[in-house]
């Protein structure tokens, strides 16, 4: 191929095919399985254009949202998924997600790589209007999904609502609306017996 340009942007296209085979510990709704990163991204990406409206900041660029929530996840075909409850593969994430950014977003063409890192890098960080939506919308999808399925995964886990709360509650940074959904879900996964006090 002569244009190189194309062939690392190709080159990045059947890498990032990796991330199917990339299993999180939330199941679908149907329970019937856990879902891969790829499909809680488009999950997530859908989520940015229907639910914008309920974003904290009114003036928000949503293009700029569902790349982050397209990419954010991409360093765990590298890094792995980290269950967000467990404490120790926690400690070693930043680490390991950072080195996998770096090599990842280093397969396309700079101008796009550069880019890419710092969208992941402004997700991660969770400062910028854009970051905090983005995020909500990263914790909400797995809480509907446990919600629906009984709290399937919070009961293999062993997960608390205090666990759940201390992890969702900056749901309200990004989209105050969308917590006190959130809160619902909650309360009531206590009083179905889908999650322990």
């Amino acid at each position: 191929m002569k244009n190189t340009r194309l062939k690392r942007q190709i080159e990045f296209i059947v890498e990032i095919d990796k991330l199917k085979n990339v299993y999180r510990q939330t199941f679908l709704i149907n329970g019937s399985r856990k879902e891969n990163d790829a499909e809680h991204s488009w999950h997530l990406a859908m989520m940015a254009i229907l639910l914008s409206e309920y974003a904290e900041e009114k003036k928000i660029d949503i293009l700029r949202i569902v790349k982050m929530v397209l990419i954010h996840d991409l360093v765990e075909i590298d890094a792995g998924d980290t269950y967000c409850y467990d404490v120790e593969k926690n400690k070693s994430k930043k680490e390991r997600e950072k080195k996998a950014a770096n090599r990842l977003f280093r397969l396309l063409p700079r101008d796009q790589g550069k880019e890419y890192l710092r969208l992941w890098g402004e997700f991660e960080r969770n400062e910028t209007p854009e970051a905090c939506f983005a995020a909500a919308l990263d914790r909400l999808q797995p809480l509907i999904h446990n919600y629906l399925t009984e709290g399937k995964s919070w009961i293999e886990h062993g997960v608390t609502s205090g666990q759940v709360i201390a992890r969702n509650k900056h749901i309200k940074k990004g989209a105050p609306i969308l917590w006190d959904y959130a809160e619902q879900i909650i309360r009531d996964s206590v009083n179905k017996g889908y999650l322990v006090k």
